[in-house]
Order: C-alpha cells, then sequence, then structure tokens
C-alpha cells in the first residue's frame, strides 16, 4: 500500500509550508506529495495569507525535492485551456525529472470562480472528456509530427504538440462518484482511478464499475491503479487524537467513520479493510500543515506496518 500525502492549500498555506511539508513528505518516506487545485477556502477557513496556484507550487517543489512523486488531486478543467496545461505539465516533468502525475476533473467549485473572475461553464464534463483527448492526443503526437482536435469546445490545428514529458507522457488521474460517464471516462484515459472520501463499501462498488468499463473497452481491469483519498487523523492515545481532531474542527467520530482516524493499529486496521477493495494507494488528506509530527508518527507507527 502506497501512502501520499495530500494537502490543501487553499485553506491557508503558504509555499515555503507546502515546501516544508514536501520536503517531511520526502524525507519520512512517503510514496508522493500532492496537492488541491482551488483559489478559495472552504468552510470557516481564513485562507491566510491567500491561494498558492497548484502548477506553480509544483514546478517549485520540482526543483527542492528529488525522490517523491509530484502532482494534483485534482486540476480544475475550468481553469487552463488544455493545450496551455499540456505544456505545463511537461515542463514540470522535465523539472522534476519525470516525477509528476496529472489528477484532473471537471471543476465544481463556483464561487471561487466568481471570486477570480473564471468563466464557469454549465457543461462541464463534456469539456473534461474534450481537454482529455487534447492533452493525452498532444503528448502522444510523435515528435515532427502535428496534432489537431476539431470538438465543440475546443480546437487545435497543426500543434507542434511539444514540449513532451520526460517518460513520453504523464500518468493521469481520474476520480470521482459518478455511476456512468466518469467508469467510462477512467477506462479510456486514466492510468488511476481515485475515489475521494469514499466509504469501504463505496469504494468496493466504484472500483467495481470502473474495472466493468475498462473490460468493456478491451482494457485489463488490472491496467488501472485504484486508491482512496481519506482525511487522516492519528494519536498515540486518546487525548492526542482528540487533540488533532480539535485542531482541524472535526469530530473525532465523525472523523473515524468517514476518514482514518484513531491509534495506529486503528488506521493500519482500516486500510487494510480499503486493500481488500482492491485499492493499493491511499492518499491522506492533512488539514494542520504545521503538525509535522503528526507526519512522522504516520511514518513509524503506520506506514512502517504496510506492505
Amino acid at each position: 500500500m502506497d501512502l501520499r500525502i495530500f494537502t490543501e492549500p487553499q485553506q491557508g498555506a503558504s509555499y515555503d509550508t507546502l515546501l516544508t511539508v514536501a520536503r517531511a513528505t520526502e524525507d519520512l518516506g512517503f510514496d508522493a506529495f500532492f496537492r488541491s487545485d482551488h483559489y478559495l477556502a472552504m468552510g470557516s477557513a481564513d485562507g491566510l495569507p491567500g491561494p498558492t496556484d497548484a502548477w506553480i507550487t509544483l514546478a517549485g517543489l520540482a526543483r527542492e525535492t528529488s525522490r517523491i512523486r509530484l502532482g494534483t488531486l485534482m486540476t480544475a478543467g475550468t481553469f487552463r485551456l488544455p493545450g496551455v496545461l499540456a505544456i505545463q505539465v511537461a515542463q514540470v516533468d522535465q523539472m522534476s525529472g519525470g516525477r509528476i502525475e496529472l489528477g484532473l476533473g471537471a471543476g465544481w467549485f463556483e464561487e471561487e470562480h466568481k471570486a477570480y473572475g473564471i468563466p464557469f461553464p454549465k457543461e462541464k464534463f463534456a469539456r473534461l472528456e474534450e481537454q482529455l483527448a487534447i492533452v493525452t492526443g498532444l503528448w502522444a503526437t510523435e515528435t515532427g509530427k502535428t496534432f489537431s482536435h476539431e470538438g465543440a469546445h475546443y480546437r487545435l490545428t497543426d500543434s507542434p504538440a511539444l514540449p513532451k514529458p520526460v517518460n513520453g507522457k504523464v500518468p493521469v488521474l481520474i476520480g470521482g462518484h459518478g455511476a456512468t460517464r466518469t467508469p467510462r471516462l477512467a477506462a479510456r484515459y486514466a492510468d488511476e482511478f481515485n475515489i475521494p472520501f469514499a466509504s469501504i463499501e463505496d469504494s468496493e462498488r466504484q472500483f467495481g464499475r470502473v474495472r466493468a468499463a475498462a473490460e468493456a473497452v478491451g482494457r485489463p481491469a488490472d491496467d488501472l491503479v485504484y486508491s482512496n483519498a481519506l482525511v487522516v487523523c492519528v494519536g498515540k492515545d486518546d487525548a492526542e487524537v482528540a487533540r488533532r481532531a480539535a485542531a482541524i474542527g472535526r469530530e473525532v467520530d465523525e472523523l473515524k467513520t468517514n476518514g482514518l482516524a484513531g491509534s495506529p493499529a486503528e488506521v493500519v486496521e482500516k486500510i487494510g479493510r480499503y486493500a481488500a477493495t482492491g485499492s493499493s494507494r491511499i492518499y491522506l488528506q492533512v488539514l494542520d500543515l504545521d503538525d509535522l509530527d503528526h507526519l512522522e508518527l504516520i511514518s513509524a507507527q503506520v506506514q512502517s506496518q504496510l506492505g
């Protein structure tokens, strides 16, 4: 089971804070550092000192880390034109030496679009499908040849399809709870399918849909990686779990139900139940980015027990 650290910087984090967490992620042996792609804080958070851009952040981290993989859960399809996104991701991948992964979603948080003057189209899923076709198509185009796309939302004419990622492509993550269209897109374009904040039962059901969709298009179901994203709150004892839950404004019982919370033994046991659904990777949503002791505990007493 791979454990990856997943951050939500829109809730309040500077680049320096993210760099500190990314370096701890690397030093403590976690597999990857991922971040959300949002420009507006959610809930009661004030968001200070203000948002950081996902791909500018990852470009910086690409030069200041050496081992961990880096990526987004999920880049908002509404924020960037697909041709520009393909260039950005390929460049950051080159800057990292081939350690980048692209999670791409439709975009959903209308208020942040209003706050920063970003168009919020009514039909986002059809745009996402075109974006996936364009980004992957640009990377797959043989050097020296051109790529064109004539779609309902985007048109590209004789693109040189440059630059290329280090290994020819970047792993693409698609995720969500949709029962039909999301599995179909994953079967066609994804290297990994991620389900965020889902129960063990819902994860098993959704993974089954994606497996069936892959097989329907002639792709082996095991060709994809299946993963979860879950909030994490681990403590050496009940008091430490309660302290960490209070620091992120959550209740312990709720976290135990909907995330990975409790003692290291409790969390390891629950991860095992997710593994039984076919999940081989978990993105640990860390909400208190100043609590590096939390990461050390997870590394020493949770990660160390996982195969």
